[in-house]
């Protein structure tokens, strides 16, 4: 009480109202500071939300550039592809793939940059939908590669082995293909030199294999005995090796592409809740 006579007699009649303001009459200015605060945090998400999905729509524009020059010039492409049969290369249309996939990947960052550039909720929640979807092919592909993880070499055995008989020695690219990747890997054929048997290369050569299938070329020549006694390793079970011994970095590369989607899922659905509770 005593206060309160001492600011009426000093005070002025402006600054007693600010002397007396309620805490109710505080609040306004609280729940302002707030207020501003999260439009600051909502800004910044979408400024995110804008440069990330751009750089989604660059990549997917470039996939898909890429997909169209393969339609164009789709014979020197197929060359440079591992030797695989006849029969696969006329049911995958790598061209067609990348366009696909760079449609996708461009469509779906035309829908997250619009989607928070205009703060539409419709093309938010479409953004979520469809990474939702990816996610759970993803998913269900894994399930499915771990289950049928032990036909993986016969089906790519049944993929390759064809290709390699038929075009080994034959067609220069996928000669050069097969031999850096048996140099390197120190390894012969898919599964070890039987993939040459009675292969063009193999009649053409006067019944020999390709040197990396033997040991000791300067002693003997690499024919069914030197080949079946030096019992190299054959490519699959090698590229098997390389991947169990990096399986951290292919882990942390699918870590990492899983949370991007979830990452890109939430600020989606953080701006569309803003948005909508905004609206209301």
């Amino acid at each position: 009480m005593k206060a309160e006579r001492l600011c009426t007699a000093i005070l002025p009649s402006t600054a007693r109202k600010i002397c007396f303001r309620t805490k109710e009459q505080r609040k306004p200015h609280r729940k302002g500071h707030k207020g501003k605060l999260k439009m600051g945090c909502f800004t910044f998400v979408k400024v995110v939300m804008v440069v990330f999905n751009l750089l989604i729509c660059l990549a997917g524009m470039c996939l898909a550039a890429a997909g169209i020059w393969v339609t164009v010039d789709e014979n020197s492409f197929m060359k440079v592809l591992p030797p695989f049969t006849d029969d696969f290369e006329s049911h995958v249309n790598i061209g067609v793939f990348c366009i696909t996939i760079g449609a996708v990947m461009t469509l779906l960052g035309l829908l997250g940059c619009c989607g928070a550039q205009k703060e539409s909720k419709c093309l938010l929640i479409m953004f979520f939908s469809i990474i939702l979807l990816i996610c759970i092919a993803e998913t269900a592909a894994a399930i499915v590669a771990l289950v049928y993880s032990s036909y993986t070499e016969i089906i790519l055995k049944t993929w390759a082995t064809p290709g390699l008989k038929e075009k080994f020695g034959k067609d220069k690219i996928v000669t050069d293909l097969w031999n850096s990747t048996m140099t390197t890997l120190q390894c012969c054929g898919f599964s070890n030199y039987t993939d040459f048997s009675e292969s063009y290369y193999y009649m053409q050569n006067e019944a020999r294999y390709p040197p990396t299938c033997c040991a000791g070329l300067e002693l003997f020549p690499c024919d069914d005995d030197n080949a079946g006694f030096s019992n190299v390793v054959g490519c699959y079970k090698q590229i098997v090796k390389i991947i169990q011994r990096n399986v951290n970095i292919v882990g942390g590369i699918a870590a990492g592409v899983t949370a991007i989607e979830v990452a890109a899922m939430g600020v989606s659905l953080y701006l569309y809740c803003y948005l909508d509770k905004k609206a209301t």
